[in-house]
């Protein structure tokens, strides 16, 4: 009898959060808003919101993140996902999906945080550096696989992970990212970015955020060869 095994590059049985694919479907640019305050917090969303973001992220080591998050869900349309990044353990994930978070974000694939949040029906992107990891951070039930840091792993490796990991899973390559290169890793398998310091640095204003956001959003197009 013939021993069956599974096509090397399928995952655990795979289903990424609905609302998150939708999001995801629509812009797949995650926003990161690290040391936005809550004081501000809706302005910048609205702002992303506008531009043509989805997706909204703010990072647990940012001031008061829990009411920014809650900030940030109340000001914009239930179609846009809010959540938290830099979640390092398990216990901070409560507090996300009590503030209205829908989606935790970490720098790491540390499996007891990805099950705190599918737990609470929440999405979860952990960070990966290698192919090992991210196996596991989808055995244990991650939507989206972050690739970070995006500088050191390079379209190169996005290209072979794309060999073996189901096309279903996104992967979103995080640091480093600008408007202008984003297309090698989108051609070598990528399927969306994660922003940071080149679309929101503290303290900067929602004007500076709103044509941030525009240049990444021409810049994505142009990437895909969308641009008029």
């Amino acid at each position: 009898m013939t021993n069956m095994q599974p096509p090397i590059n399928l995952p655990a049985p795979y289903g990424m959060h609905g609302g998150l694919a939708k999001a995801f479907a629509a812009c797949p640019l995650i926003a990161i808003l690290r040391g936005v305050t809550p004081a501000d917090a809706a302005d910048h969303g609205r702002a992303l919101y506008e531009a043509g973001f989805r997706i909204i992220e703010v990072p647990l080591n940012s001031p008061q993140p829990f009411d920014s998050i809650a900030a940030i869900r109340q000001a914009l349309p239930a179609d846009a996902i809010v959540g938290a990044g830099t979640v390092l353990h398990p216990s901070y994930v409560d507090s996300v999906k009590a503030a209205g978070g829908e989606l935790i974000v970490m720098p790491h694939s540390d499996a007891d945080v990805i099950r705190a949040a599918k737990a609470q029906g929440l999405a979860c992107a952990p960070g990966v550096a290698t192919p090992n990891e991210a196996f596991l951070a989808l055995k244990a039930g991650a939507d989206v696989l972050k690739m970070f840091p995006a500088e050191q792993l390079g379209p190169t490796v996005t290209k072979a992970w794309r060999a073996v990991i189901a096309k279903e899973v996104p992967l979103v390559p995080v640091g480093g990212i600008a408007p202008d290169n984003m297309e090698p890793f989108l051609k070598a398998g990528a399927n969306g970015f994660g922003l940071g310091s080149a679309l929101y640095k503290p303290d900067q204003d929602a004007a500076t955020t709103a044509r941030q956001a525009r240049a990444f959003i021409d810049g994505l197009a142009i990437a895909r060869g969308e641009a008029q």
